[in-house]
């Protein structure tokens, strides 16, 4: 999944300020590469693969001085690690689905509170977290928001995001969840004389 362009940005950004034209809620998208570098999968795959040249080895040349057989193990090694440091897509299927669900879950719950979205006057901050790499959404609101909304039409508005990270059209996708946001809190949290706007419209890494 290749990162949103400068472009694609600027829609979002365009596509909060919209949606927030008639709420007082603050919705933050925040796009991440990846929510972690999962170097424990990777080493595990790089062991997996250097065992079966271990045993190869040994087996068809029990005589190789050790001095060798540490050498193509190594180079093993490293040529396991060049593959799947260099593709994504196997990288992706390596990792375990409950490792990728708990490493965005911690990601998104910790990046809530480091960016302040508790933080807001009215306890109306929404953060939706999109992991590019994971090709995972996950959206989290304050409690003045979840005392209102209900789970189901959240999952609704993550459902929307996900199917665009799995074709061509994430930007498009997220900009209608955004505006779906917005529908789902001007009823409850309308626009207010005083209101300010808190938070940043969108937060890249």
């Amino acid at each position: 999944m290749k990162a949103f362009s400068q472009q694609e940005q600027q829609r979002i950004e365009d596509a909060v300020t919209q949606a927030e034209k008639n709420t007082s809620g603050e919705i933050v998208p925040l796009i991440l590469a990846q929510a972690d570098d999962y170097q424990g999968s990777r080493s595990r795959f790089c062991a997996l693969c250097t065992l079966p040249t271990a045993s190869m080895t040994v087996w068809w040349f029990p005589q190789l001085p050790f001095w060798a057989l540490a050498l193509i193990l190594v180079g093993s090694y490293f040529i396991s690690s060049f593959i799947i440091n260099n593709s994504p897509s196997l990288l992706r299927r390596v990792i375990s689905h409950n490792e990728i669900n708990e490493c965005v879950d911690e990601i998104a719950h910790s990046s809530f509170t480091r960016h302040g979205l508790h933080h807001t006057r009215d306890e109306t901050g929404i953060l939706i977290i999109i992991c590019l790499f994971e090709r995972r959404v996950q959206i989290l609101a304050d409690r003045g928001i979840n005392d209102k909304v209900e789970q189901q039409q959240w999952d609704s508005v993550v459902q929307t995001i996900t199917k665009g990270l799995h074709s061509d059209h994430a930007c498009d996708a997220l900009c209608d969840a955004i505006g779906q946001c917005g529908e789902l809190l001007t009823p409850h949290f309308p626009i207010k004389e005083d209101d300010e706007n808190e938070l940043p419209n969108i937060i890249h890494h």
